[in-house]
């Protein structure tokens, strides 16, 4: 038996857990290129995150003029088959994050990942890092259907009832993340590293943490 107030963590990945933002960058440069727009600055691309792929490319093509429907589907397929095979070239843990993924499983947590990334790529990832049997569960932005990605509620209440049910609390790095863990009920964490699409501070997160490092004693205050 373990006094954790908590029986589940649910982690948000790009951003939160991992760092991605190269290889993301990277594959909305190879789609920009292709349709003859110009590279973005691969550390800009942390203002591109948030939202899943489409969402991050949109924005990308958006700033620099948008194109025509048929034609950002066909930027979005070569972004994702880009990405597929090179979603791990340069993306590695924060720091901290074994250490707290190892803490929490020995107070008997059981750990989710939460992500707008598809199921597909957020396994892959996971796996090329040797990070997947760690988690009891891993949904994706397309794990439940049309409409059921964060901010809605629907991953949490999954990620839950596929950890076995109990009290869980989200960790995230944007308002999607803090907004679905509102929505679901349940206690949040915002980090203030990662993927920001507004201040952490003001996300209306339960708690703000600078390092995962700190994320297992935040918790136990809550």
């Amino acid at each position: 038996m373990t006094d954790f107030p908590f029986d589940i963590v649910a982690f948000d990945l790009d951003g939160t857990l991992l760092e991605t933002h190269h290889d993301l960058g990277t594959a909305v440069n190879h789609a920009l290129t292709l349709g003859g727009f110009a590279a973005v600055p691969i550390e800009s691309a942390t203002d591109l995150i948030g939202g899943g792929a489409k969402i991050m490319l949109r924005r990308a093509i958006d700033a620099q003029g948008g194109c025509e429907d048929g034609r950002f589907r066909e930027l979005y397929k070569a972004m994702l088959g880009y990405y597929g095979a090179h979603y791990a070239d340069h993306t590695q843990p924060f720091p901290g994050a074994i250490e707290m993924l190892d803490e929490l499983a020995a107070r008997q947590v059981r750990l989710a990942v939460v992500t707008n990334k598809f199921e597909e790529f957020a396994g892959g990832v996971l796996r090329a890092l040797e990070l997947y049997d760690r988690f009891d569960c891993v949904i994706g932005g397309d794990s439940l259907g049309k409409g059921k990605s964060k901010p809605a509620p629907d991953p949490i209440w999954a990620a839950r009832d596929r950890c076995g049910g109990g009290r869980i609390a989200v960790v995230g790095d944007s308002t999607y993340d803090i907004k679905a863990g509102k929505a679901a009920g349940v206690p949040t964490v915002a980090v203030t590293f990662g993927y920001h699409d507004l201040h952490p501070h003001n996300m209306g997160a339960d708690a703000v943490i600078d390092s995962l490092g700190e994320l297992v004693g935040v918790l136990r205050t809550l």
